[in-house]
């Protein structure tokens, strides 16, 4: 299973396995409608990320309210094999000198059969209880769970956005028609870069997020009955 996940985010994008997309058949269509229908939530999952310091449990709040898993629980797939050193400017961000040690983890977060995340985060060991440390080092747990004692808090550095449903200028020369087919939405919807920081203000991890596709996953909402003239 640990194999099937690292194939799954190996190259660094992350999408809904076909068997769970085929399960529910949510496909957006390619209407005026659903485009704005779909900037709508784009911008209302970025801007509840930027709101909240732990982007474990946002994406965990998001899966329960649209349904993406029985069970709203994230869970840190890690991805083995890579490693990845902090640069000059991480270890500028992360107020570390050039000696000390600072642990890279890669993880697809998945709730349920989704993954919904990527997530690559460096962070200084030292900073951390022993027992955090060795939740990290050990176990699948998602880092926003592991850490979530020291009450951290976040500093999104860059917000980017992967997916604008809305051609530029719709505003003045309007949406464009329908297309034939479903709306082609790409595998990365949303990224992020954020340092976390502990409650006496050090911080202890550097993270980039990227959001997939599936967090879209869901069917879209039913449009209103006109009533009878």
């Amino acid at each position: 299973m640990k194999a099937a996940w690292a194939l799954l985010v190996w190259s660094g994008l992350a999408v809904a396995t076909p068997a769970a997309a085929n399960e529910r058949g949510t496909m957006w269509p390619d209407t005026p409608r659903a485009r704005l229908e779909l900037e709508a939530l784009v911008a209302t999952l970025d801007a509840s990320l930027l709101s909240h310091p732990s982007a474990t449990l946002t994406l965990e709040a998001w899966c329960r309210d649209h349904g993406l898993a029985p069970v709203a629980h994230v869970v840190a797939h890690r991805v083995p094999g890579i490693a990845r050193a902090p640069s000059a400017e991480q270890r500028h961000d992360l107020a570390v000198g050039a000696d000390e040690p600072v642990a890279y983890r890669r993880v697809a977060l998945a709730c349920g059969d989704r993954v919904l995340s990527v997530a690559d985060n460096w962070y200084v060991p030292s900073r951390l209880t022993p027992a955090m440390n060795d939740l990290l080092a050990r176990t699948d747990t998602a880092f926003g769970h592991a850490v979530a004692d020291l009450r951290f808090t976040r500093r999104t550095l860059d917000s980017t956005r992967l997916f604008t449903p809305l051609p530029d200028g719709w505003e003045r020369r309007g949406l464009p028609p329908p297309g034939p087919g479903p709306l082609a939405i790409p595998a990365d919807i949303l990224r992020h870069r954020a340092l976390l920081y502990r409650r006496d203000g050090l911080p202890f991890s550097e993270v980039v997020e990227t959001y997939t596709a599936a967090m879209l996953d869901f069917p879209p909402p039913p449009q209103p009955k006109r009533e009878a003239p």
